[in-house]
């Protein structure tokens, strides 16, 4: 019987066989990539496979591996389609569509919209984000803010994408994947809610409060101490503070920002009446054109795989062969289309690395479909 040290040193031995074979292998690859560049074939070959792959399975003597072998096979044969993809993009067969590259986002000479109105976290986003005298407008509904920056009507839009407590906001996610505009930017606010009231307001005559279903969640301690108050849902916390000026109801409340206070002329009842205190919202910068800052840093795309066993994984897995590192996924139904999603990836990196490059092209070429949606 072989002890622990004869075991190890076989198993380097085959090991520097197999890096051997493997490396055989990819120099063989590569000679089957210039065969594709100069005919234009597609790199992925999925019948070609499947074959290779069914082949191998009936190789095996010992059925207990079948599994880890046709895992290992099928990451080598990735590896390869990598290698491959990176070929084409250097011999000048990319599939990038072409942008526009700018040294920062012109605050100064643009027209902004934003859904809400005047004090909502959106306002503050934009004011935070363009500046206090930056042209602005505001529309009723997200699409609205889209459909303004489609058409012209706004050069930006400032949209709520995520929240720290709350999560994704959901049908923003969707309209990015719709619309042909594109995140330039983002920015963070702090949501530090206060309970805002007419002028001379007494807490003991206090009956209603408004404010968006969040800010009213995001408020449960402070609320608990009136169980009294008649809670009343409104479509974000600025048009609550809105209400209580147009209604002149001393008894009538609302939970929103101190700007919101400034303003519609409300005092301000109670400060930071929120339960946490690292309550964040991010908002994205969105415009019309591919058009993305020089020093990007960020990538966000969305795409589609077929509902298939290890898809998903072999997407995500040209982020990781070309060294990104992937910061958020999310993933939304497809309409019309039972129990099918697309997803939503963010990860590091510039449109114009290589790695980036590479790993955009893998990824166009094997899933269903691809959008990049910024470069921020």
């Amino acid at each position: 019987m072989l002890d622990l040290g004869e075991i190890r040193g076989k198993i380097d031995g085959i090991d520097k066989q197999l890096v051997s074979l493997f490396e055989e292998r990819m120099a063989l690859c590569h000679s089957v990539a210039e065969y594709k560049i100069s005919t234009g074939k597609k790199v992925l070959d999925t019948e070609r496979e499947n074959a290779k792959l069914a082949a191998i399975t009936k190789m095996v003597q010992n059925p207990e591996n079948v599994h880890a072998i046709n895992d290992l096979f099928s990451q080598i044969m990735a590896n390869s389609r990598k290698m491959q993809y990176r070929l084409l993009e250097e011999n000048g067969q990319t599939l990038r569509e072409p942008y526009e590259a700018v040294d920062e986002v012109d605050k100064a000479n643009c027209k902004v919209v934003y859904q809400g109105v005047p004090g909502a976290y959106s306002y503050i986003a934009m004011k935070r984000y363009f500046g206090e005298n930056v042209e602005n407008f505001h529309v009723p509904t997200w699409r609205d803010a889209m459909e303004a920056v489609k058409m012209g009507k706004a050069d930006y839009a400032v949209l709520p994408i995520e929240n720290s407590t709350a999560g994704i906001v959901a049908g923003v996610y969707d309209l990015l994947q719709e619309y042909n505009n594109y995140i330039i930017a983002e920015t963070y606010i702090k949501v530090e809610h206060a309970l805002l009231g007419l002028p001379g307001t007494d807490l003991d005559k206090v009956t209603t409060v408004y404010s968006h279903p969040q800010g009213l969640m995001q408020c449960e301690g402070f609320l608990e101490q009136h169980k009294d108050w008649n809670q009343i849902s409104q479509a974000n916390t600025a048009q609550s503070a809105q209400k209580v000026l147009l209604e002149k109801n001393p008894s009538h409340v609302a939970i929103a920002s101190e700007e919101a206070a400034q303003v519609y002329g409300l005092e301000v009842l109670k400060h930071k009446i929120n339960d946490l205190d690292n309550n964040t919202t991010r908002f994205v910068i969105v415009t019309n054109t591919r058009k993305f800052v020089k020093n990007a840093k960020k990538m966000s795309i969305v795409f589609e795989t077929a509902n298939e066993a290890g898809t998903l994984y072999n997407l995500l897995s040209h982020i990781i062969y070309n060294g990104l590192n992937m910061n958020k996924i999310e993933s939304r139904p497809i309409e019309g289309r039972e129990w099918e999603f697309r997803f939503f990836v963010d990860f590091e990196g510039n449109i114009d690395d290589p790695r980036v490059i590479n790993a955009l092209r893998g990824i166009e070429e094997e899933s269903k479909k691809i959008k990049l949606l910024g470069n921020y």
